[in-house]
């Protein structure tokens, strides 16, 4: 008689039942959906956040470039999550009550001299060249952290040092997203009531500090050269919040002679990239600002 095969799992020699192991690629390809899953999740909460959080679920899918059938699958297991809610009405999809949260505690994490201190260290060892880290105090722009490289060059600013909005690379960095405010504006306008002849003529005659606003932020940094102290040159770029807000600007210095404050210079590309770098885990999620080939 033929012997009878079954599909039931064989005793061991220990006598105990063992089940056929599962194969590694069946492991490795269900490891891979759960990973893939779960950036669809994430792309999914992303995107309705850069739609501003509220979104129908047409306009979300057209976004992310993927079917509204299986978009519409994650949001149903995001509303579960309350990551998710729908309006009954409009039927339009928007950030949850979970999703608040997370974004809350987010934003008390969102401190600019915490998140700013390691880039000030890569710059001043990459480029071995002074770096600070300025907020908008009462005064003006205040300096709030200091790295000097291995051979510092003398200069008579520290923590503390309030810099002016008019004749600094850091106060024309908060200057040029700062100028409308009222406050703001007045500081750079006693300013420049008390500036000599020769400082107003290294300025456009013609509204000068609208034009020198215009001219930071078609640049995306501020920058000068023997400005505010003579033989020193600087360059700045502003760090900004989810709002869009000022929240500080970095500062990068050197001996005229051999620093380049050209925007489009090594040391100006670095220090665009270290505030952006630092604006993005503040939240913020603006393209970076147009910039003219050479400075204005």
């Amino acid at each position: 008689m033929p012997r009878r095969t079954s599909s039931s799992p064989a005793a061991g020699a220990d006598g105990h039942v063992h089940s056929a192991p599962e194969p590694v690629s069946t492991r490795a390809r269900e490891r891979r959906q759960r990973v893939q899953s779960a950036e669809t999740g994430m792309a999914v909460l992303k995107g309705l956040a850069r739609l501003g959080g509220r979104a129908s679920l047409t306009a979300l899918a057209t976004h992310m470039g993927e079917s509204p059938a299986k978009v519409h699958r994650y949001l149903a297991s995001l509303v579960e999550e309350e990551l998710v809610t729908q309006d009954s009405g409009s039927q339009h999809y928007h950030l949850g009550p979970a999703a608040i949260q997370i974004g809350v505690a987010a934003m008390r994490q969102a401190d600019p001299l915490r998140l700013a201190e390691p880039a000030l260290v890569r710059l001043r060892e990459s480029l071995e060249v002074t770096c600070f880290l300025a907020v908008m105090g009462n005064k003006g722009p205040t300096i709030v952290r200091f790295e000097e490289p291995g051979l510092p060059i003398t200069v008579n600013v520290r923590v503390g040092s309030v810099l002016p909005l008019l004749w600094s690379a850091t106060g024309r960095a908060f200057l040029g997203w700062l100028g409308d405010e009222t406050r703001v504006r007045a500081l750079a306008d006693e300013e420049l009531a008390a500036a000599g002849a020769a400082r107003r003529a290294s300025l456009d005659g013609a509204a000068p500090i609208d034009r020198l606003c215009a001219a930071v932020r078609a640049a995306g940094c501020a920058w000068v050269r023997d400005t505010n102290l003579p033989g020193i040159s600087a360059i700045a770029a502003p760090l900004f919040d989810h709002a869009g807000r000022v929240r500080a600007v970095i500062t990068a210095l050197g001996a005229t002679g051999g620093f380049d404050p050209d925007p489009d210079g090594a040391i100006g590309r670095a220090v665009r990239q270290a505030a952006q770098a630092a604006s993005r885990q503040l939240g913020e999620e603006r393209p970076p600002p147009a910039r003219p080939s050479t400075p204005a």
